[in-house]
């Protein structure tokens, strides 16, 4: 026989073989078929399409240029389909954020910023996003008609905000971050970024901003969301790309997630003995501190567990004097706060921007923490915080007596009868209440007691009744004001305006930007420049009343001004040689000083 035959006949054996294992396995038949979708480069089948939705619903925002009462401008833009794109230029039916570029941060009412900020947290403004399916997401598109480029971090959420019951569990995924960049270009585009893959649906959408490179304001018109009601198959190409991308991402979340595991990095007794710490031991305590004082948050908790002397100097409370936990909003919760408070009895600055949302920190988690860490507290941020209710307001109100500094800005989920209890805080010195509900008998209730106010925004308080009556009070109370945003403020006259120069001569910046009952034939801003000398600041954004005669009243008396919005104005036409006259030298900034009539 020749030799052929037999092994003719082991390969036919061995193929049936084959064959009758592909038959019993089902998994193995769709592995050789996903196999084949790899190679063919097929993204989607007929059964799995691809589902492109735009925004239902705008959720949550933290800032934007528009009033409560109007569309224009306002967040609520971005709900829907595109209502400008692919137009570029300054339109009202787009979304726009409050601030754009670094000036924001050199006028006199800008915070300190926290120490311990991560160095990849630049976030400034967010918005949320709804959309009507959930899916699993294969794109996000943001449509940019005006200085595109703010975008710097798009983020999904488990939860279903359709949901009629609470979720088990919310869990936010970053789906793609970048550092902010310089975008040369104003006109409109698409951006287009290529995101991480999860492993769950969503149809909650997170954009988070940072404006300070733009040389304007940036204006969003929709947001497109694509992905696959089940989880898709991704081509080889694609797959390899995701999994560097997540290779650097899983890096970064585990420094933002660390927080979410504090109970585990601070309470371990088990810490080992290990072996000799050479010299480093003998370094004083006050100067193994002040190193330590250069990490972040994650980093303590991470080096905590190295060795016994670490763990001292890592948990001691001097580390927690200033303490920035906006950065990990996304994981922080009661049980967070509850390890933090053996550490944070010392806490003079606590950042809890951004946090706690959708039951991360619960009314009876936030009292007991202020309850351990409130008595030294002199600075209070709970922007955008909207688990506050009213008896947070009453327990930061008794637990805080040392508190000088309360930012609740976009707390607008608060009850008007909330805002009482701040007129307790007798020595306050800067009080935030843009985008809150806070009516004027309560209002007027802290401008009476906290008369040791400095910094006061009143921005879109649309609850204020008679803006004359809160100036008038403002004027013969806080004598010490050094700055006042009354942004959109929607009936004050140059009644009010007189009281408030006369009473508040120390003013260094004034934002009347939006206030159409003010009008230059009165005499008011004449007024404002003659008496308020130490000026740096001011904004008359969209009064069509100002004039020449207001332009060089501000040259003559306010030489110290830096920043001046006579955005809309079609009255004054001899702007140009306003900073030679207040004079400036080279280097200032004077901006924005816009005369256009948008």
């Amino acid at each position: 026989m020749s030799p052929v035959f037999p092994m003719l006949t082991v390969l036919t054996m061995f193929y049936y073989m084959c064959l009758r294992r592909r038959a019993r396995t089902a998994t193995r038949g769709e592995i050789m078929n996903s196999h084949r979708t790899v190679e063919s480069n097929s993204r989607t089948s007929p059964l799995n399409a691809e589902v492109v939705q735009y925004a239902k619903e705008v959720v949550d925002f933290s800032s934007h240029y528009g009033s409560e009462n109007s569309m224009s401008y306002t967040m609520w833009n971005l709900a829907g389909v595109p209502n400008v794109f692919p137009s570029s230029g300054d339109f009202t039916q787009t979304a726009v954020f409050r601030t754009y570029g670094t000036w924001w941060d050199q006028c006199p009412s800008a915070p300190v910023p926290f120490k311990r900020t991560p160095a990849n947290f630049q976030s400034q403004d967010y918005v949320e996003l709804a959309f009507e399916q959930q899916v699993y997401p294969t794109a996000v598109h943001v449509l940019e008609t005006y200085h595109p480029g703010a975008v710097i971090r798009i983020l999904a959420c488990s939860a279903n905000p359709y949901s009629p019951g609470p979720p088990a569990e919310v869990r936010w995924e970053t789906l793609w971050s970048e550092k902010p960049t310089k975008v040369n270009a104003s006109q409109a585009r698409q951006f287009k970024p290529c995101i991480k893959q999860i492993n769950f649906p969503t149809n909650l959408i997170r954009l988070e901003i940072n404006s300070s490179l733009l040389d304007y304001y940036t204006e969003l018109d929709a947001v497109v969301l694509h992905g696959m009601k089940d989880k898709p198959m991704l081509s080889l190409k694609t797959s390899l790309i995701d999994m560097n991308d997540l290779e650097d991402d899983d890096y970064e979340e585990k420094d933002d997630c660390e927080i979410d595991n504090l109970n585990k990095k601070f309470s371990s007794t088990a810490l080992r003995e290990g072996p000799s710490n050479g010299y480093f031991d003998r370094l004083p305590y006050e100067l193994i501190q002040l190193i330590l004082n250069h990490l972040t948050l994650p980093d303590l908790c991470r080096l905590a567990q190295t060795c016994k002397l670490l763990n001292q100097h890592c948990c001691d409370p001097l580390q927690y004097i200033h303490l920035n936990l906006q950065p990990y909003w996304a994981k922080l919760n009661d049980t967070s706060l509850e390890f933090l408070q053996a550490r944070c009895t010392l806490v003079q600055w606590l950042n809890l921007s951004w946090t706690g949302n959708r039951g991360f920190i619960s009314v009876a988690g936030f009292s007991r923490f202020l309850k351990v860490c409130g008595s030294e507290l002199v600075r209070l941020e709970l922007s955008c915080s909207h688990f506050l209710n009213e008896t947070c307001l009453e327990i930061i109100s008794e637990m805080c007596p040392n508190l000088q500094d309360l930012n609740l800005s976009s707390c607008d989920k608060l009850p008007p009868q909330a805002f009482s209890h701040i007129a307790k805080l007798c020595g306050l010195k800067r009080l935030v209440l843009y985008r809150t509900k806070v009516e004027q008998t309560a209002l007027l209730s802290i401008l009476n007691f906290c008369s040791d106010l400095q910094h006061l925004s009143l921005g879109s308080c649309v609850m204020i009744e008679d803006y004359d009556v809160t100036a008038s009070m403002i004027g013969a109370k806080c004598k010490k004001l050094r700055t006042l945003d009354l942004w959109r403020c929607k009936n004050i006259t140059e009644s009010g305006i007189a009281e408030l120069a006369s009473g508040c001569p120390l003013l260094e910046e004034l934002d009347l930007g939006w206030c159409p009952t003010l009008q230059s034939s009165t005499g008011c801003f004449a007024r404002l420049a003659r008496q308020l000398p130490n000026l740096q600041k001011l904004f008359l954004t969209a009064n069509r009343s100002v004039c020449d005669t207001d332009i060089e009243e501000l040259a003559c008396n306010c030489t110290r001004l830096r920043q001046l919005d006579i955005l809309g104005t079609r009255m004054a036409i001899n702007v140009k040689p306003f900073k030679a006259e207040v004079g400036c030298d080279a280097d200032t900034e004077l901006a924005p000083v816009h005369t256009t009539t948008g």
